[in-house]
């Protein structure tokens, strides 16, 4: 697995993410990554892993709400003890 993640907002900037858990759904990779994970709280954001046809890959935020639901309860079942 990942440890860390690069990720540039639309302006370029750049964040790193520390990878929490990775899954696969329906053949497509997400993690659940956040970027201080010494914090009691985390802010942890979900990406979807992304294939280019050069075979490069980045990772994006889910827009699809129901896409979005259906990997947060994957996750939260990872997580459940």
């Amino acid at each position: 697995m990942l440890d860390e993640i690069t990720v540039y907002n639309d302006d370029g900037e750049e964040a790193v993410f520390h990878v929490i858990e990775q899954t696969q759904i329906n053949g497509n990779s997400y993690l659940l990554a956040a970027e201080d994970v010494d914090e009691e709280e985390l802010d942890a954001w979900i990406f979807k892993q992304i294939r280019t046809d050069d075979d490069e890959v980045y990772y994006e935020t889910i827009e699809d709400e129901t896409e979005l639901e259906a990997v947060i309860e994957v996750f939260e079942e990872l997580f459940l003890f």
